[in-house]
């Protein structure tokens, strides 16, 4: 004789199966006890359309919950009805999650095998880079001289080109300076000539205008 819990497993099995027949229930109650196990993703893609689905079941599960409130107000017995409905709801909740734990854990090994795989080719490219430079070295670099310096007479040559230049400035400043005094002692003497005549001529007149008196 079959026990109650091993009754309702048979049930909860021939429910399932139906479901998979007609694709006609979005998720399925389990009995107690009975943890869900999800199915495992095959592709990235699966993984993210079960995510997406999850999303769309949830609201479905609140939408039908908030349904079963409302239906249940009307009844005699109340509370057992809204835990019957909390129930249907935990459990409904709990077959989505554990889907989602499941593509989530999907995506997670996924994109970690993607950077594994990308870490490894990049240090096959490094290690096979390595190895070319080392089989074909570059060409040491040639250091070009550094410009002779140039001889000491051409050296010698312009210091006096310099000097000869210098003396010929200072003589011609010399030169110039020497005019100058000449000019300005002319142009004394000529002012002295000047004021020596001009006091003169005030002397004769000075004498014809006491002559006339």
């Amino acid at each position: 004789m079959a026990t109650p819990f091993a009754y309702s497993t048979l049930r909860h099995a021939a429910v399932v199966l139906a479901c998979a027949a007609l694709s006609a229930c979005s998720y399925v109650l389990l009995p107690p006890n009975v943890q869900h196990v999800a199915p495992t993703s095959s592709s990235l893609a699966e993984a993210e359309r079960k995510l997406a689905d999850a999303i769309a079941e949830r609201s479905a599960i609140e939408a039908e919950f908030a349904a079963s409130e409302q239906v249940c107000y009307k009844k005699f017995f109340v509370n057992s009805c809204l835990e019957k409905a909390k129930e249907k709801r935990r459990e409904a909740l709990a077959v989505v999650r554990s889907i989602e734990v499941e593509a989530e854990l999907y995506q997670r090994r996924a994109k970690a095998d993607a950077r594994d795989r990308a870490l490894a080719e990049s240090q096959k490219e490094f290690e096979a880079d390595a190895a070319q430079r080392a089989a074909n070295p570059r060409p040491e670099r040639v250091e070009e001289p550094a410009p002779e310096p140039k001889p000491i007479a051409a050296q010698t040559n312009r210091a006096a080109d310099n000097a000869a230049k210098l003396k010929r400035i200072a003589e011609k400043e010399q030169a110039e300076a020497g005019q100058r005094a000449q000019n300005a002692a002319n142009f004394e003497k000529k002012r002295l000539e000047s004021e020596r005549r001009e006091a003169q001529r005030r002397k004769r007149q000075a004498e014809r205008e006491a002559d006339n008196n």
